[in-house]
């Protein structure tokens, strides 16, 4: 595994955890506003990431004599 790929595990378990904590009710408010707060900045990194994988990933298509590349496209 990548340095990149534990850093978005990581942020996506800590994500989940805040998203728990937050949905338990039992937080007072200056908490869940720190909690909405790293979330946010969270959200932002995972979908930066997520975009930057996106962005990487070519299918390997035959062309001709040889194998070359095309943009991945996802499936609906």
């Amino acid at each position: 595994m990548t340095e990149k790929t534990v850093d978005f595990e990581k942020s996506m378990e800590r994500l989940e955890t805040i998203v728990n904590e937050m949905e338990s009710g039992e937080l007072p408010l200056e908490q869940m506003i720190k909690h909405f707060e790293e979330g946010s900045k969270l959200v932002t990194l995972c979908s930066t990431k997520l975009t930057e994988v996106e962005q990487k990933i070519e299918k390997l298509v035959k062309k001709g004599d040889g194998l070359g590349t095309e943009p991945f496209e996802p499936q609906a």
